[in-house]
Protein backbone atom coordinates (compact mmCIF):
# COMPACT_ATOMS: atom_id res chain seq x y z
CA UNK A 1 0.00 0.00 0.00
CA UNK A 2 1.28 3.42 -0.80
CA UNK A 3 1.37 6.17 1.77
CA UNK A 4 -2.06 7.57 2.63
CA UNK A 5 -2.35 11.30 2.26
CA UNK A 6 -3.08 12.42 5.79
CA UNK A 7 -2.43 16.10 6.59
CA UNK A 8 1.16 17.20 6.99
CA UNK A 9 0.87 17.34 10.78
CA UNK A 10 -0.15 13.72 11.00
CA UNK A 11 2.57 12.55 8.64
CA UNK A 12 5.24 14.52 10.45
CA UNK A 13 4.15 13.12 13.78
CA UNK A 14 3.91 9.54 12.57
CA UNK A 15 7.54 8.55 13.08
CA UNK A 16 6.52 4.94 13.06
CA UNK A 17 8.65 3.24 10.43
CA UNK A 18 6.48 1.92 7.64
CA UNK A 19 3.22 2.81 9.36
CA UNK A 20 1.71 4.16 6.17
CA UNK A 21 4.07 2.62 3.66
CA UNK A 22 4.09 -0.90 2.28
CA UNK A 23 1.18 -1.91 4.46
CA UNK A 24 -1.06 -4.54 2.93
CA UNK A 25 -3.76 -6.85 4.18
CA UNK A 26 -2.27 -10.10 5.49
CA UNK A 27 -2.36 -12.95 2.99
CA UNK A 28 -5.31 -15.26 3.37
CA UNK A 29 -4.55 -18.62 4.90
CA UNK A 30 -5.37 -21.50 2.64
CA UNK A 31 -7.14 -23.34 5.45
CA UNK A 32 -9.37 -20.43 6.46
CA UNK A 33 -12.29 -19.33 4.32
CA UNK A 34 -12.79 -15.56 3.88
CA UNK A 35 -15.23 -14.14 6.38
CA UNK A 36 -18.67 -13.55 4.95
CA UNK A 37 -20.24 -10.12 5.47
CA UNK A 38 -21.97 -10.23 8.84
CA UNK A 39 -25.66 -9.69 9.27
CA UNK A 40 -26.32 -6.12 10.28
CA UNK A 41 -28.82 -3.32 10.29
CA UNK A 42 -27.31 -1.94 7.08
CA UNK A 43 -29.67 -2.12 4.13
CA UNK A 44 -28.08 -4.16 1.35
CA UNK A 45 -31.33 -5.21 -0.32
CA UNK A 46 -30.55 -3.43 -3.58
CA UNK A 47 -28.18 -5.51 -5.74
CA UNK A 48 -25.72 -2.64 -6.13
CA UNK A 49 -25.57 -2.15 -2.36
CA UNK A 50 -24.91 -5.85 -1.84
CA UNK A 51 -22.11 -5.72 -4.40
CA UNK A 52 -20.42 -2.69 -2.81
CA UNK A 53 -20.83 -4.14 0.69
CA UNK A 54 -19.31 -7.43 -0.45
CA UNK A 55 -16.40 -5.65 -2.14
CA UNK A 56 -15.64 -3.75 1.05
CA UNK A 57 -15.67 -6.89 3.19
CA UNK A 58 -13.55 -8.87 0.77
CA UNK A 59 -11.00 -6.27 -0.35
CA UNK A 60 -10.89 -3.41 2.16
CA UNK A 61 -9.27 -5.22 5.08
CA UNK A 62 -7.22 -3.10 7.46
CA UNK A 63 -7.58 -2.17 11.15
CA UNK A 64 -7.42 1.58 10.51
CA UNK A 65 -9.30 2.19 7.26
CA UNK A 66 -10.94 -1.08 6.29
CA UNK A 67 -14.61 -2.03 6.05
CA UNK A 68 -15.20 -1.62 9.79
CA UNK A 69 -14.25 2.05 9.50
CA UNK A 70 -16.63 2.39 6.55
CA UNK A 71 -19.49 0.87 8.53
CA UNK A 72 -18.85 3.17 11.49
CA UNK A 73 -18.79 6.16 9.18
CA UNK A 74 -22.09 5.16 7.59
CA UNK A 75 -23.90 4.62 10.88
CA UNK A 76 -22.49 7.77 12.46
CA UNK A 77 -23.17 9.89 9.38
CA UNK A 78 -26.82 8.85 9.52
CA UNK A 79 -26.88 9.71 13.24
CA UNK A 80 -25.43 13.15 12.53
CA UNK A 81 -27.94 13.77 9.76
CA UNK A 82 -30.83 12.84 12.06
CA UNK A 83 -29.43 14.92 14.91
CA UNK A 84 -29.13 18.05 12.78
CA UNK A 85 -32.26 17.43 10.75
CA UNK A 86 -30.34 17.17 7.47
CA UNK A 87 -32.11 15.28 4.68
CA UNK A 88 -29.65 12.92 3.00
CA UNK A 89 -29.86 10.70 -0.04
CA UNK A 90 -29.03 7.34 1.50
CA UNK A 91 -27.83 5.89 -1.81
CA UNK A 92 -25.22 8.64 -2.07
CA UNK A 93 -24.23 8.30 1.57
CA UNK A 94 -23.91 4.51 1.42
CA UNK A 95 -21.75 4.59 -1.69
CA UNK A 96 -19.50 7.38 -0.42
CA UNK A 97 -19.03 5.83 3.02
CA UNK A 98 -18.08 2.40 1.75
CA UNK A 99 -15.80 3.60 -1.06
CA UNK A 100 -14.19 6.77 0.34
CA UNK A 101 -10.97 4.94 1.38
CA UNK A 102 -10.82 2.50 -1.52
CA UNK A 103 -7.62 4.15 -2.79
CA UNK A 104 -5.80 2.70 0.22
CA UNK A 105 -6.09 -0.73 -1.41
CA UNK A 106 -4.92 -2.31 -4.66
CA UNK A 107 -5.72 -2.01 -7.48
CA UNK A 108 -7.18 1.43 -6.78
CA UNK A 109 -4.23 3.13 -5.07
CA UNK A 110 -2.02 5.62 -6.88
CA UNK A 111 1.07 7.27 -5.45
CA UNK A 112 0.98 11.04 -5.32
CA UNK A 113 -2.80 11.36 -5.52
CA UNK A 114 -4.79 12.34 -2.43
CA UNK A 115 -6.81 9.27 -1.52
CA UNK A 116 -10.20 11.03 -1.48
CA UNK A 117 -9.55 12.42 -4.94
CA UNK A 118 -8.44 9.00 -6.11
CA UNK A 119 -11.61 7.44 -4.71
CA UNK A 120 -13.64 9.92 -6.73
CA UNK A 121 -11.74 8.84 -9.84
CA UNK A 122 -12.03 5.09 -9.31
CA UNK A 123 -15.40 4.55 -7.65
CA UNK A 124 -17.32 5.60 -10.76
CA UNK A 125 -16.55 2.39 -12.64
CA UNK A 126 -17.14 0.26 -9.55
CA UNK A 127 -20.55 1.78 -8.97
CA UNK A 128 -21.54 1.66 -12.64
CA UNK A 129 -20.69 -2.03 -12.82
CA UNK A 130 -22.65 -2.65 -9.63
CA UNK A 131 -25.78 -1.00 -11.04
CA UNK A 132 -25.72 2.20 -8.97
CA UNK A 133 -28.10 4.95 -10.18
CA UNK A 134 -25.37 6.97 -11.88
CA UNK A 135 -27.35 10.22 -11.98
CA UNK A 136 -26.32 10.45 -8.31
CA UNK A 137 -22.64 9.81 -8.87
CA UNK A 138 -21.48 13.44 -8.83
CA UNK A 139 -22.72 13.75 -5.24
CA UNK A 140 -20.82 10.58 -4.28
CA UNK A 141 -17.59 11.91 -5.77
CA UNK A 142 -18.00 15.26 -4.02
CA UNK A 143 -18.42 13.54 -0.65
CA UNK A 144 -15.38 11.32 -1.25
CA UNK A 145 -13.17 14.27 -2.17
CA UNK A 146 -13.91 16.22 1.01
CA UNK A 147 -14.21 13.48 3.62
CA UNK A 148 -10.93 14.27 5.40
CA UNK A 149 -11.14 16.69 8.31
CA UNK A 150 -8.75 19.22 6.75
CA UNK A 151 -10.97 19.64 3.69
CA UNK A 152 -14.10 21.76 3.57
CA UNK A 153 -17.22 19.90 2.48
CA UNK A 154 -19.67 21.52 0.12
CA UNK A 155 -23.26 22.36 0.92
CA UNK A 156 -24.60 18.87 0.21
CA UNK A 157 -25.73 17.09 3.37
CA UNK A 158 -24.04 13.83 2.35
CA UNK A 159 -20.66 15.56 2.08
CA UNK A 160 -21.10 17.28 5.42
CA UNK A 161 -22.08 14.23 7.44
CA UNK A 162 -19.44 11.97 5.89
CA UNK A 163 -16.79 14.61 6.59
CA UNK A 164 -17.86 14.87 10.23
CA UNK A 165 -18.28 11.13 10.76
CA UNK A 166 -14.85 10.39 9.30
CA UNK A 167 -13.34 13.12 11.48
CA UNK A 168 -14.93 11.73 14.64
CA UNK A 169 -13.51 8.29 13.89
CA UNK A 170 -10.03 9.75 14.55
CA UNK A 171 -11.10 10.71 18.10
CA UNK A 172 -12.08 8.79 21.22
CA UNK A 173 -10.99 5.27 22.06
CA UNK A 174 -11.66 4.09 18.51
CA UNK A 175 -9.37 6.78 17.12
CA UNK A 176 -6.61 5.64 19.45
CA UNK A 177 -7.14 2.01 18.47
CA UNK A 178 -6.95 2.85 14.76
CA UNK A 179 -3.74 4.86 14.91
CA UNK A 180 -1.92 2.68 17.44
CA UNK A 181 -2.79 -0.33 15.27
CA UNK A 182 -0.57 1.19 12.58
CA UNK A 183 2.54 0.76 14.72
CA UNK A 184 3.05 -2.86 13.72
CA UNK A 185 6.16 -4.94 14.14
CA UNK A 186 8.50 -2.40 12.50
CA UNK A 187 7.80 0.41 14.95
CA UNK A 188 10.32 1.08 17.71
CA UNK A 189 7.54 2.54 19.86
CA UNK A 190 4.03 3.94 19.75
CA UNK A 191 5.29 7.42 20.65
CA UNK A 192 4.64 8.63 17.11
CA UNK A 193 1.07 7.39 17.26
CA UNK A 194 0.51 9.17 20.56
CA UNK A 195 1.89 12.40 19.10
CA UNK A 196 -0.35 12.07 16.06
CA UNK A 197 -3.39 11.47 18.23
CA UNK A 198 -2.66 14.53 20.35
CA UNK A 199 -2.50 16.50 17.11
CA UNK A 200 -5.89 15.12 16.11
CA UNK A 201 -7.38 16.05 19.49
CA UNK A 202 -6.22 19.62 18.95
CA UNK A 203 -6.90 20.06 15.24
CA UNK A 204 -10.03 18.07 14.40
CA UNK A 205 -12.75 19.58 16.65
CA UNK A 206 -12.62 23.06 15.03
CA UNK A 207 -13.27 21.47 11.63
CA UNK A 208 -16.51 19.75 12.64
CA UNK A 209 -19.50 21.22 10.85
CA UNK A 210 -22.68 19.79 12.34
CA UNK A 211 -23.99 20.65 15.78
CA UNK A 212 -24.33 16.97 16.65
CA UNK A 213 -20.75 16.20 15.60
CA UNK A 214 -19.39 19.10 17.66
CA UNK A 215 -21.17 17.73 20.72
CA UNK A 216 -19.82 14.23 20.14
CA UNK A 217 -16.42 15.73 19.39
CA UNK A 218 -16.20 17.30 22.84
CA UNK A 219 -16.86 13.93 24.43
CA UNK A 220 -14.47 11.99 22.21
CA UNK A 221 -11.69 14.55 22.53
CA UNK A 222 -11.89 14.38 26.31
CA UNK A 223 -11.90 10.58 26.17
CA UNK A 224 -8.92 10.50 23.82
CA UNK A 225 -6.93 13.03 25.82
CA UNK A 226 -7.52 11.14 29.06
CA UNK A 227 -6.42 7.90 27.42
CA UNK A 228 -3.24 9.46 26.04
CA UNK A 229 -2.45 11.01 29.40
CA UNK A 230 -2.85 7.60 30.98
CA UNK A 231 -0.58 6.00 28.38
CA UNK A 232 2.09 8.62 29.11
CA UNK A 233 1.68 8.12 32.87
CA UNK A 234 2.04 4.36 32.60
CA UNK A 235 5.08 4.59 30.32
CA UNK A 236 7.32 6.20 32.92
CA UNK A 237 6.21 9.81 32.49
CA UNK A 238 6.19 9.78 28.72
CA UNK A 239 9.20 7.58 28.01
CA UNK A 240 9.01 5.82 24.65
CA UNK A 241 6.76 2.78 24.80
Amino acid sequence: MTIRSFPALALAALVIVGAFASVAPPPARADVAPAAPRASDIDTSAPWRAAVYRLAHEKFVHPAWGWQHAERNYRLARELAAGDGLPVDDDVLFAACFLHDMAAFPPYERAGVEHGDRAAETSEAVLRDAGFPMRKYAAVAAAERTHMYDRTPGAAAESIVLHDADSLDFLGAIGAARIIALAGDKAPSVAGAVMTLRGFAHDIPPHLVTRTARKIGVERTAELTALLDRIDAESDAGAAL
